[in-house]
């Protein structure tokens, strides 16, 4: 099957829908977390979702998208990380496409692989565009690290990977509890669902 050909599977009728709800439920949750604080993110649900079920590039898109609308309409900063989100659910598809979504043990590992693409794409944003400080509740960490001698650059990858890899271990747990309970006939719909492997 060629490129173009896998394309027109990965993003069917019911892979774009799933992408609008998947972009909705991501700014809901990031925007409640973001409101309340927490130190992670919860903002890439949707993105995972979409990428565990319909692989990397319905779920690179839907990172993609999700940041970009969220950036429009309430949050700059958020349009600003739209390659994280992007790479997000580049790299949860290929976990999921290798078969790291089938038991709890690789969705752990999943999350971890996750935090390694997001932080070596976030880390130059937060320190290049936003001088380390984004306004988020992980900066509550990086002015922690600074109080106690580290550099900027230390304490930012040292925010950025801890933040992440609770944030993407959570997300990827969250995400293989929902498709293990949607009925086989929903994920049968999808070429990447795990269920399909």
């Amino acid at each position: 099957m060629g490129f173009s050909d896998q394309i027109k599977k990965d993003f069917s009728t019911f892979t774009m829908v799933l992408i609008a709800v998947a972009i909705v439920l991501n700014i809901a949750v990031g925007q409640l977390v973001s409101l309340l604080k927490l130190p992670v993110f919860l903002d890439s649900i949707g993105t995972v979702l979409v990428a565990v079920l319909a692989g990397p590039w319905a779920g690179g898109l839907t990172g993609l998208l999700t940041n970009l609308i969220w950036g429009m309409i309430t949050s700059p900063v958020a349009a600003a990380f739209s390659p994280v989100a992007m790479v997000i659910g580049l790299s949860a598809g290929y976990c999921a496409r290798y078969g790291l979504f089938k038991n709890i043990w690789l969705v752990i590992l999943s999350g971890v692989i996750i935090t390694i693409f997001t932080a070596i794409v976030a880390v130059p944003i937060r320190l290049y565009m936003f001088g380390g400080i984004t306004g988020s509740g992980a900066d509550f960490l990086t002015a922690y690290m600074m109080a106690l001698g580290k550099d900027l650059f230390g304490s930012v990858v040292v925010t950025v990977f801890t933040s992440n890899l609770l944030d993407k271990i959570v997300t990827a747990a969250l995400v293989w509890g929902i498709v293990k309970t949607l009925p086989a006939r929903t994920t049968s719909r999808f070429m990447s669902s795990p269920q399909r492997s």
